[in-house]
C-alpha cells in the first residue's frame, strides 16, 4: 500500500495511467469546440447568402439551348452562367456559343423589393444598356434596352435547374436555355 501512495505522490497526486485519459478528454473538448466554431461560421455564411434576394441564383451553372436568328435559322448552343449575389446586388455573366455563334452577356443588378434595375453589356458586339424588371425567389422578368435594341429576358429557377428565355427585336431573335448547377 505504501508503494502505491509513494507512486501517486510522485505523480503529483495523479496516477500515470490517468494522463492519457485526461489528454484524450482535453483533445475531445478542443475538437468539439472547433466543430462548434466551424458550424457557426458556416451558418453565418449561409444566412448572409440567403439574405440576398438573388440567393437562389448564386453559383456557377451550365447547360444548353438554342438561339434563333432573324433569317429564321436556329443553332444549338452551350452555355455557362455565373451569378455572384452580394446583399441586394448581383453580378452575372452568361456566355453561350455554337460552332458559328457566340454571345457574352454581363450585367450588374440591384433589387429593391420586387423591382430590379441595373446595366448590361454584350461584350462581343460592344453593346450595352439598361435593365429594368421585377421578380424574386429566382424568378425574374427583365427588359434589356439599348439604342435600337430591346430584349425581354425571363429567368426561372427551381432548385438546381434554371431556364432562361430571351426574346429580342433585332438580328438576334432570341434564345431558350436550360441550365443546372
Amino acid at each position: 500500500m505504501e508503494h502505491l501512495q509513494a507512486y501517486r505522490a510522485a505523480g503529483d497526486g495523479k496516477h500515470r495511467a490517468n494522463k492519457p485519459i485526461e489528454a484524450r478528454a482535453r483533445s475531445r473538448r478542443l475538437l468539439i469546440a472547433a466543430a462548434v466554431l466551424f458550424a457557426a461560421g458556416i451558418a453565418g455564411t449561409e444566412s448572409k447568402a440567403q439574405s440576398s434576394p438573388f440567393a437562389p441564383l448564386a453559383g456557377s451553372w451550365s447547360g444548353a439551348g438554342t438561339v434563333a436568328l432573324d433569317d429564321g435559322s436556329t443553332e444549338r448552343i452551350r452555355c455557362r452562367a455565373k451569378y455572384a449575389p452580394i446583399g441586394p446586388t448581383m453580378e452575372l455573366t452568361l456566355t453561350c456559343a455554337s460552332d458559328a455563334y457566340k454571345f457574352n452577356f454581363t450585367a450588374s443588378l440591384k433589387a429593391e423589393g420586387r423591382s430590379v434595375s441595373g446595366s448590361w453589356s454584350e461584350i462581343s458586339r460592344n453593346i450595352s444598356g439598361s435593365l429594368q424588371g421585377h421578380g424574386s425567389g429566382g424568378h425574374y422578368e427583365l427588359l434589356a434596352s439599348a439604342a435600337g435594341f430591346n430584349a425581354n429576358i425571363s429567368l426561372k429557377t427551381s432548385g438546381n435547374k434554371q431556364s432562361v428565355a430571351i426574346r429580342a427585336d433585332s438580328q438576334f431573335r432570341g434564345a431558350n436555355i436550360s441550365l443546372s448547377k
